[in-house]
């Protein structure tokens, strides 16, 4: 399944500091993560995650800082921040609202059409 690059965007925010909420973690593992999350149907690249990575820094939602790996390779480390997790928050009830909308509208549309006596 293809998701539309403007739902990716929108959840892109969202699920990187709800990952971080979850403990410091490296760019690699956030993108597995992702992977992990969407059962393999979001498919992130580097070229999407470190733009916002460093996007999400400069807003001080994350702080970023290096550390090495178990093979001894340096990997810089992320770690939402208390900014971040009140902008998480804040997300959290913006998606709230948008799924709850359009869980209702998804079901009216499964729902049959109502027939009003009279009209047809």
């Amino acid at each position: 399944m293809h998701i539309d690059k403007d739902l990716v965007a929108a959840s892109a925010t969202p699920l990187v500091l709800g990952i971080l909420a979850d403990g410091e973690s490296y760019g690699y593992a956030i993108v597995k993560r992702v992977n992990e999350l969407s059962g393999g149907r979001m498919q992130w690249t580097d070229g999407m995650l470190y733009p916002l990575l460093h996007r999400l820094e400069r807003l001080g939602y994350v702080e970023a800082s290096w550390g090495t790996s178990e093979a001894g390779r340096r990997r810089k480390h992320y770690a939402i921040t208390p900014a971040g997790r009140e902008t998480l928050a804040d997300r959290q009830q913006q998606w709230s609202v948008v799924a709850d909308a359009l869980k209702q509208v998804w079901q009216d549309v499964q729902r049959p059409p109502v027939l009003v006596e009279g009209w047809a």
